[in-house]
């Protein structure tokens, strides 16, 4: 199953036409703009394509924080594990990633958390590299640190986008994506939009493609030679 995302323009910035693909098997984390901004999970949530159940972790100050998620509302199956410390939530991400079946792993880690530190991400990135898992840390309430996750994205929602059956209804969901590291040294902004495509031909039940297009700013509305003309 291939991923397919939308590149019709160079950003204009001297950022990179092609972000690296943000479903490959790894390590990743997504920085909320706002600490209870809830569109970093749905982000991610369209980044995983793969069939099969997600292992969503939490930690007890994130539970307080966002709660939990709401399965019912989800296309696939969620495996919800309430952790009561950080330590413990970086467990049960590990042992999740000996599991080959599972579309994704996610971890729900608030603040500052000292345990989060380069040497846990070290193991998560391996672990999911070598199961072929993608592993996603989402963070809230802190600043970036020191992390051995490949790409790290931070993650602002935007308005969605027209509905193409009634103007006044919301659209699919977009975000602001700023990939502000990476392994390969590529970063750059985009705007993605769950494109509600089916990844495998149709059928029901299946996750959205993501499509991603560079964020060129605001920019002039008209060329200020041409207003002087």
């Amino acid at each position: 199953m291939s991923k397919i995302l939308s590149f019709p323009v160079p950003s204009g910035r001297g950022g990179p036409l092609r972000p690296p693909d943000p479903s490959r098997p790894t390590l990743s984390e997504a920085w909320a703009t706002s600490s209870h901004d809830a569109g970093v999970a749905g982000f991610v949530l369209a980044v995983l394509e793969r069939p099969g159940p997600i292992l969503w972790v939490q930690d007890r100050l994130s539970l307080r924080e966002i709660g939990t998620p709401y399965a019912r509302s989800l296309s696939r199956p969620i495996i919800h594990v309430r952790a009561c410390r950080v330590a413990d939530a970086l467990q049960a991400m590990e042992a999740g990633l000996h599991c080959g079946t599972l579309s994704g792993v996610i971890g729900d880690v608030w603040g500052e958390a000292l345990r989060v530190d380069f040497t846990a991400t070290k193991r998560l990135a391996m672990r999911a590299e070598r199961a072929g898992v993608p592993c996603w840390l989402v963070r809230r309430g802190g600043a970036p640190g020191l992390s051995a996750a490949r790409t790290r994205w931070r993650i602002a929602s935007l308005p969605s986008a027209p509905d193409p059956w009634d103007a006044g209804a919301p659209g699919p969901a977009r975000w602001r994506a700023e990939l502000f590291r990476a392994r390969d040294g590529r970063t750059g902004t985009w705007i993605a939009t769950d494109d509600g495509a089916r990844s495998n031909g149709g059928l029901e039940g299946a996750p959205h493609r993501l499509r991603l297009v560079p964020d060129h700013g605001d920019g002039p509305v008209v060329d200020p030679s041409a207003a002087r003309g």
